[in-house]
């Protein structure tokens, strides 16, 4: 065995031989794989093999889509079978909100080339024709889904990395992972002592006991699965074609053909998670013992789902453990704070997402970033405060409602309220109806004694509407507040300070007392992040950006941090007030002895706001006169309360996140991860404008984007008023421009201020021109559209520069 290698990689199933072959793909020969018993040990040898394209998240469908693609390249490369049976699969829908979801997802799938459909019962019928369609309104169609031989294809993986080079070792177990000062790694194996550039944490079913040998926490969890195989049944093996893969969502399954028979898996409501206290080491090639009364129920609506069953005898019964995050998806990427530590675990569906999730960390490895947003399954969606007591809860959550409606409102409840401020109560008091971010509670919108405390979820407007236009039109009449927790804040001091901003960041760095916006970019041109940068002297800067990315965040400051620099996190020891609308300045000027009216549009200053000190910064999201007051958390309650007092003469009310969205659209600011992320470049989305061309500083993308200002890119984002009922843009649906789909919606929403429903889109510069209609698909209607060049609300910017 090898003693020094590149790269390390701790885990033998499908995910683990995914990330070696396309490390070698990349050009990264001197990799090897630890594997502590055979190859396909843990979850992939019992796994079902299904594969299909249908994921909420179109990044993660996508990725999906490359790896369904991607078999048969491996079978041409290696010459071995995965065992490939594209028979295509239908997802059913019995209500008309799940109906809503598959008219959405077909929507997403039109510009991303994903040939799918929507089919009625008839079709249906035609296409399954063990399915009892009572009931059922219609399902999406898509040809790629089919299954697979597990075990066929991770040896195909294996065999494709050994011929880039790969060194693969098979009953070498892991004891465990020292970093060195110099930041590589030593792997102590069974058969010696490993020294490694980077390690790749591919554990599976092992992954949290890998990562605890590096002092790492990884959310994750196993929950145990279970599916049957069935005897012959005639109404399959007589067919002259393989009957086609059905999800059943009503009844929390998914079905194919196996042989001559069926294989049907469940994700049923009373289920369990296993290995609570941890995986055991000896555990391997073991199945669970069967339990029918956990899946009872899901039986029973099978057989009224799919008749034949009834009347089959059951072959063999597989019920083992799979490895969840607490949102379902995959932990990829480097961990945070670790030098050359890697994720590529969690990946439940492994062969719908395992080459996918390969690509993208080989890419991240080789190439400092991936080609897509990969935020979805970025192990640093999760901050250092998760546990493993909120970890299981999500997950169980997240297992029963595998196969329920994602809405694009929905707040699940599980583990929640988790992390609060000190206003938690005050504003529970007021009626807030509460949302969550990077696992804080935040108000959505205030409800009146008489209305629910709950948004009902829903693909069409909510029951959220009301309130949230009795708070926009506070805001825009006279004086809204709101809190400022959800900002990633943080501190940046030292000598060196402005000079590593100025690389760090593509737009200007203010003089003291001033503020600016700037772009944050790849080395590739990509948007990774969205500031404010506030100069309070020459030494120390303070930036905010989304609260949700602080981990991400923190990571990119940290790679890049140099010395006469430090970088604090101040998103928890930082909070405070917004106040905007009309009578703001009035409101601010009640509460402070300092010359407000002095203070102009993008100015910071220490301020003492009644009792408190406080940093004050003159901007605001909503577009309007407004203000930003920073303090310390635990002087939060006292100034509130300066602030309502004064802001009562001035009809102050509180507002939420559904209004501050509201609000945005009326002059067509963009959202973090919707219009800004690092799927886009500046010039695509008009951060360009932001971006300070005249500075010395070679800022890191600097070259990709004097490249793209030379010659700009094909698409640019708009803003569009839609005429539309009842249901308005949430994201990816697709923009019809002269009948054929030319574009997409990155966010939208309804502006209550102006009585329209908006959307922004991404669609071809070519073909922005005033005048322009367009339509744009909202749950398979194609509802009239027309280019804005115009902000609706304060256009020439009076209101929030005067």
């Amino acid at each position: 065995m090898k003693t020094t290698t590149r790269v390390c990689v701790i885990g033998g199933g499908v995910v683990g031989c995914s990330v070696l072959y396309h490390l070698t793909k990349l050009g990264w020969s001197d990799v090897m794989l630890l594997e502590r018993s055979e190859l396909t040990s843990g979850s992939t040898w019992h796994a079902a093999g299904g594969f299909h394209t249908l994921n909420g998240d179109t990044n993660m469908a996508a990725l999906q889509g490359y790896t369904i693609k991607l078999y048969k390249e491996l079978e041409a490369i290696t010459g071995m079978s995965c065992g490939l049976h594209h028979v295509g699969g239908i997802t059913l829908a019995d209500n008309a909100d799940r109906f809503d979801m598959l008219l959405a997802e077909r929507a997403k799938h039109r510009y991303m080339g994903l040939e799918t459909e929507i089919v009625g019962p008839e079709e249906i019928a035609q296409l399954a024709p063990i399915v009892n369609t009572d009931g059922i309104l219609g399902a999406l169609y898509d040809p790629l889904d089919g299954h697979l031989d597990p075990s066929g294809t991770t040896h195909a993986y294996a065999r494709a990395a050994r011929m880039g080079g790969a060194t693969i070792e098979t009953h070498n177990m892991v004891h465990e992972t020292n970093q060195r000062l110099d930041g590589t790694w030593d792997v102590v194996t069974d058969k010696g002592t490993i020294h490694a550039e980077h390690v790749v944490n591919a554990g599976g079913l092992w992954a949290r006991e890998v990562g605890a040998m590096a002092g790492v926490y990884l959310p994750l969890h196993p929950m145990e699965h279970q599916y049957i195989v069935t005897d012959d049944i005639s109404e399959i093996h007589e067919r002259s074609k393989e009957h086609p893969h059905v999800m059943d969502p009503a009844g929390e399954s998914y079905l194919r053909q196996e042989g001559r028979g069926l294989c049907i898996g469940f994700y049923e409501q009373p289920c369990r998670p296993w290995a609570v206290d941890g995986t055991p080491w000896t555990f391997g090639h073991e199945l669970l013992p069967d339990d029918f009364d956990k899946i009872a129920d899901s039986i029973d609506f099978a057989y009224k789902r799919f008749p034949v069953l009834e009347r089959a005898g059951v072959k063999s019964v597989i019920h083992g453990p799979f490895t969840f995050a607490p949102d379902g998806n995959p932990l990829v990427g480097p961990v945070p704070g670790m030098r050359g530590y890697w994720s590529a675990c969690g990946v439940m569906a492994g062969f719908s997402q395992g080459g996918g999730v390969g690509l993208m960390l080989a890419q991240w490895m080789t190439q400092g970033e991936c080609e897509r947003d990969v935020t979805a399954m970025d192990v640093a969606r999760f901050g250092d405060w998760i546990s493993p007591g909120y970890t299981r809860p999500k997950v169980i959550e997240n297992y029963q409602k595998r196969f329920s409606v994602s809405y694009p409102n929905e707040e699940l409840p599980a583990a929640r309220p988790n992390r609060t401020t000190p206003m938690y109560d005050i504003f529970d008091t007021m009626g807030a109806v509460w949302g969550h971010q990077f696992g804080l509670e935040v108000v959505n919108y205030f409800a009146e004694p008489d209305e629910p405390r709950y948004e009902t979820p829903s693909f069409r407007r909510s029951n959220a509407f009301a309130a949230t236009a009795r708070e926009v039109a506070a805001v825009r009449n006279g004086v809204g507040i709101n809190e400022v927790h959800n900002f990633g804040k943080y501190r940046i001091t030292g000598a060196a300070a402005r000079g590593w901003l100025d690389r760090i960041m593509a737009g200007r760095i203010p003089a003291p007392g001033r503020m600016s916006l700037t772009p944050m970019l790849s080395p590739k041109g990509r948007v990774i992040g969205d500031f404010t940068v506030s100069c309070l002297s020459d030494t120390e800067f303070r930036l905010t950006a989304s609260y949700g990315s602080q981990a991400y965040h923190m990571r990119w400051f940290l790679q890049n941090l140099q010395d006469g620099v430090a970088v604090e996190n101040l998103s928890d020891c930082l909070n405070g007030f917004q106040i905007a609308g009309p009578r703001a300045r009035d409101v601010l000027a009640a509460c402070t002895r300092d010359d407000v009216q002095a203070m102009k549009f993008m100015d910071v200053r220490r301020m003492t706001v009644g009792q408190t000190d406080c940093i004050v910064q003159r901007v605001s999201y909503t577009g309007d006169l407004g203000y930003e007051i920073f303090c310390d958390p635990m002087a939060q309650r006292q100034l509130w309360h300066t602030l309502w007092q004064a802001g009562q003469p001035h009809g102050m009310r509180p507002f939420g996140m559904r209004a501050m969205m509201s609000l945005r659209l009326d002059r067509f600011f963009g959202s973090w991860l919707s219009e800004f992320s690092p799927d886009y470049t500046p010039a695509e989305t008009g951060l360009d404008r932001f971006i300070a061309w005249t500075k010395p500083a070679d800022f890191i993308g600097r070259a990709a984007a004097e490249a793209e200002r030379a010659m700009p890119p094909a698409r640019t984002l708009v803003a569009f008023e839609v005429e539309t009922e009842d249901a308005d843009v949430h994201g990816y649906e697709p923009v019809w421009i002269g009948g054929t789909v030319q574009g997409f919606c990155t966010s939208g929403g309804f502006s209550h201020y102006a009585g329209k429903s908006i959307a922004l889109a991404l669609i071809p510069r070519t073909q922005v021109k005033p005048g322009l209609t367009a339509e744009i698909e909202i749950l398979g209607r194609l509802c009239p559209a027309h280019l804005l060049t115009e902000s609706l609300f304060d256009a020439d910017g009076t209101r929030m520069r005067g």
